[in-house]
């Protein structure tokens, strides 16, 4: 199929993509599948405290069953005992499965929100940017101009790095790579944008 692009000083031209992934069938369910995934598995869960089994300490019954008219206890580590275990307490990251995300799953998930912002008109794809951009004055101009002021940016890898310089002080903008972004930053940004190079290099990674 073929769709719009763009040339920095705004006249239009076309370029052909896959069907499969500006085109495809759009399956809600995956997507929301994997955007439950993706954020359980980012979240760090970082606080632990321990449980009676993980306190060091002596093992001895304290005193004895019977006659010394006190409760019935066993171990000074009881979560009952100052220094004891924490009854119920986070249990730490070891303690939760990472939720698997298969390959398939990532790449039909992306494809199907890939179509829905070309559906929408919120994806745009540029011609090459080149040099052109080497200034944040320049690049909030191009954000202005083409109305893209909350978007991800994915770039192919040689004009990543001069571009992200340009906008990085720039709000609700985000640049990257076609390695490094997923359903989760698609979902946040309004419009996506891509170039030439990295539709290519898009196209041979989900091939």
């Amino acid at each position: 199929m073929k769709i719009d692009k763009l040339n920095l000083d705004g006249k239009k031209d076309s370029i052909e993509v896959l069907d499969k992934i500006f085109s495809a069938k759009i399956n809600q369910k995956l997507v929301s599948s994997v955007l439950y995934k993706t954020n359980a598995n980012y979240k760090g869960r970082h606080a632990k405290t321990k449980q009676q089994n993980e306190i060091t300490g002596s093992t001895a019954k304290i005193y004895a069953q019977k006659g010394t008219g006190n409760a019935r206890h066993a171990s000074r580590k009881a979560p009952i005992f100052v220094g004891g275990g924490v009854a119920h307490g986070p249990k730490g990251e070891l303690a939760y499965k990472k939720r698997k995300l298969n390959k398939s799953e990532k790449k039909l998930s992306i494809a199907s929100l890939i179509t829905e912002k070309n559906k929408l008109n919120n994806l745009i794809i540029f011609s090459d940017f080149g040099n052109k951009i080497k200034k944040t004055k320049e690049m909030h101009l191009i954000i202005k101009k083409f109305e893209i002021t909350n978007s991800l940016i994915i770039l192919d890898k040689s004009s990543k790095e001069n571009i992200e310089k340009s906008a990085r002080n720039i709000p609700n903008v985000k640049v990257t790579d076609v390695n490094h972004f997923s359903a989760f930053d698609i979902i946040k940004f309004k419009k996506v944008v891509f170039t030439e190079s990295s539709i290519k290099e898009l196209e041979k990674r989900y091939s």
